[in-house]
């Protein structure tokens, strides 16, 4: 019998990856498939009148250890992925969709859901679970449980094909990435670069046995030549290379898989009964429909845009009168911001990553949590690592219950995707009356230490290591009966919550002096850097502004149309992007052919939430304000209704039960510096 397909008899049940060898898997998901199937056909055969516990307890219940086993696989898929896994990913993804499609399109099994529907008011159910039998329900109904056979047909093979074309978009990005490699010979073509990254190229040439400097796609990589190299033709070089993934017109070229995702997720709404894909999407979300959403956008964008434009005539002044610059392109934007950004605060990342040393800034996390929620993390050796890369942690509350598995996994490498995200290994939830904790993980691609100096991340990855650590609270404070309400288990435009708000705290003094101490001479950081760091947050806030509602349109653009008529992605972009555009168009580049979030991960006509919950996260964070950041009453407050309450009850509800009230617009437009403060 397979590892894979029984109880992990493992400590915390934690996933026995020093147990698993890759080619388990098919086998394996091929079985808990057949597995789940039984499960279901239990539930349809069932001679008893269909209840809530009978049908929709069982069904929320079902296919419980195919879960678990294809979230660790699709997790290392991301993180720890090889030409093997890739293989079995294309092979087990249209076998999943189907087995998902066999069950909501299961008619025997929609009728004994439907029955309980219909007759919810006498089955004395908790809020709790009307909201599993209202989600339940939904999810037949929007995946073609009401539709005739021909058209379920159709809807199974849209499925299949999409499962199998967001795969290859991801393979090909990947691959794109990995694939880049330029090497500098001479050291004179650095000048600028900071000794770390040099020192980081350095190393990297080393491991592949060449000569000189070596420079990737990756961001640690990428972003330090972008934002301090001197060498113009480098920094074009790299930004032409990052821009045009995708975008080549050869065998890992994703135009034609653009067009396709689109027009397929157009066809599939259709087939519904709803106007587009972002309509179908739209009616789960805070927001509801494709107006409210471009309303928002181009609200924002109104208040936004004279900032920004603004804030890029000077950039492109400063450049000229720094340089004599007289062409300005988008590889220039990020250096001469960085120079404009040290002439004004006299401020750099380089002065403040020795600060920022990566153990230290991890406990500056676990102590914000602490003081907020109670909460204190353990590193523990006790559990199986994907990669030794990776950290583990029990968390547990100041009773020293245990609250949550943490794994932590920080380093770029050639199996693991750009970026940073938050994901599960296993959900919590309350199943005949035992509590099962969540095992929650973090990834991202921070600065490898090198042999002279530790990783020191730079204010940026700062802030990102507390957005996933926030997304990460959010699945270890998860207090509910059904995993499928857990955790991060909510509406889109509400996800972003608990991870933009954590952000706040890296601004402020109280809780840097925490954390945020020279890695050599253990001096916190001084309060001239810490009044320089929050001086200079709003920077350029109107260009980033500008630059999130430009995706966000991009977004809209895609999924809010019928697409039929696009033919060609880089056209229909530059159409999209008019409104917000201020750089010079590069030809050679494209975003969409490399916008992972919408075309590979879960944000299609979602990508808007991100501003969406910046609205809700500065407005809560005043709240901190107005009470003390490490208030614990809050605090409290907000684990109760946020961060504890998953999908249970309707976002607004929980925000307004935190706050008292519904968010204000304002308070972000204040934080940004677009509106005076009042």
């Amino acid at each position: 019998m397979s590892i894979l397909t029984s109880t992990f008899k493992t400590p915390y049940n934690s996933a026995p990856f020093n147990q698993i060898k890759t080619e388990d898997f098919k086998p394996a998901i091929l079985q808990l498939i057949e597995e789940a199937r039984e499960e279901i056909k239990a539930i349809t055969t069932n001679h008893e009148a269909p209840t809530f516990e009978n049908t929709i307890e069982a069904l929320e219940f079902s296919g419980q250890q195919l879960d678990r086993v294809t979230s660790i696989f699709f997790n290392l898929n991301s993180a720890e992925t090889n030409d093997e896994i890739q293989k079995i990913a294309q092979d087990v993804s249209p076998l999943l969709t189907e087995f998902g499609n066999d069950i909501t399109l299961n008619e025997a099994l929609f009728e004994r859901v439907k029955t309980v529907y219909n007759n919810k008011e006498q089955f004395n159910l908790t809020p709790e679970q009307t909201t599993l039998l209202d989600k339940k329900y939904k999810s037949f109904s929007r995946n073609g449980a009401n539709l005739n056979e021909v058209d379920k047909t159709k809807l199974r093979e849209i499925d299949k094909k999409l499962a199998a074309l967001k795969l290859k978009f991801g393979e090909n990005i990947l691959a794109e990435t990995n694939k880049f490699q330029h090497l500098v010979t001479n050291e004179e073509e650095l000048k600028g670069l900071p000794d770390g990254a040099k020192e980081a190229a350095k190393q990297l040439a080393e491991a592949k046995d060449l000569e000189g400097w070596l420079f990737t796609l990756d961001y640690p990589s990428y972003i330090p030549v972008m934002t301090y190299a001197e060498n113009r033709d480098l920094r074009k070089t790299l930004s032409l290379a990052f821009g045009s993934k995708g975008f080549h017109n050869d065998d890992l070229d994703n135009q034609q898989i653009v067009l396709d995702i689109a027009n397929l997720r157009y066809q599939r709404a259709q087939l519904l009964g709803y106007q587009t894909h972002a309509h179908f999407v739209l009616e789960e979300r805070m927001a509801k429909n494709p107006e409210s959403v471009k309303t928002f956008l181009n609200e924002l964008l109104e208040k936004a845009k004279p900032a920004a434009l603004r804030e890029y005539d000077n950039l492109k002044m400063f450049a000229k009168e720094t340089d004599n610059l007289e062409d300005f392109q988008k590889w220039d934007s990020g250096f001469y911001a960085e120079k404009l950004k040290q002439k004004l605060f006299n401020l750099d990342d380089e002065k403040l990553k020795p600060y920022f040393k990566l153990e230290n800034v991890i406990n500056g996390a676990f102590t914000v949590a602490e003081k907020l929620f109670n909460l204190e993390f353990h590193e523990i050796d006790s559990v199986d690592k994907y990669h030794e890369d990776v950290l583990t942690y029990e968390v547990t509350n100041s009773n020293g219950d245990f609250i949550a598995l943490f794994y932590a996994d920080f380093f770029p490498r050639s199996g693991k995707r750009n970026g940073a995200w938050m994901t599960s290994y296993k959900p919590q939830f309350v199943k005949n009356e035992e509590e099962e904790r969540p095992h929650v993980s973090i990834v991202c691609n921070f600065t490898k230490p090198t042999k002279t100096k530790p990783s020191l991340l730079t204010f940026n990855e700062v802030t990102t290591l507390f957005h996933e650590f926030g997304h990460a609270l959010h699945g270890m404070l998860a207090n509910t009966t059904y995993p499928s309400l857990s955790g991060t288990s909510v509406f889109w435009d509400f996800v972003e919550l608990p991870s933009q708000v954590l952000e706040n705290w890296c601004y402020e003094k109280e809780a840097l002096e925490l954390f945020a101490t020279h890695y050599e001479t253990e001096e916190v950081i001084p309060m001239e850097l810490i009044e320089k760091i929050k001086e200079s947050a709003t920077f350029h806030e109107g260009m980033q502004t500008l630059r999130q509602l430009s995706f966000g349109l991009l977004d809209m653009s895609w999924h809010a149309v019928d697409p039929s008529d696009i033919t060609n992605v880089k056209a229909h972009e530059t159409m999209a992007f008019e409104n917000t555009k201020l750089h010079p168009d590069v030809e050679s580049n494209c975003m969409s052919t490399a916008f992972a979030h919408i075309f590979q991960g879960g944000y299609s006509s979602g990508y808007y939430s991100y501003k969406w919950a910046e609205v809700l996260d500065a407005d809560a964070f005043e709240f901190f304000k107005e009470t003390g950041i490490f208030n614990l009453e809050t605090g409290t407050k907000f684990q109760k209704y946020v961060l504890s309450q998953g999908g249970t009850v309707d976002p607004m509800t929980l925000y307004k039960n935190f706050r008292g009230k519904e968010p204000n617009p304002d308070a972000l437009l204040r934080r940004a510096g677009l509106i005076e403060l009042k």
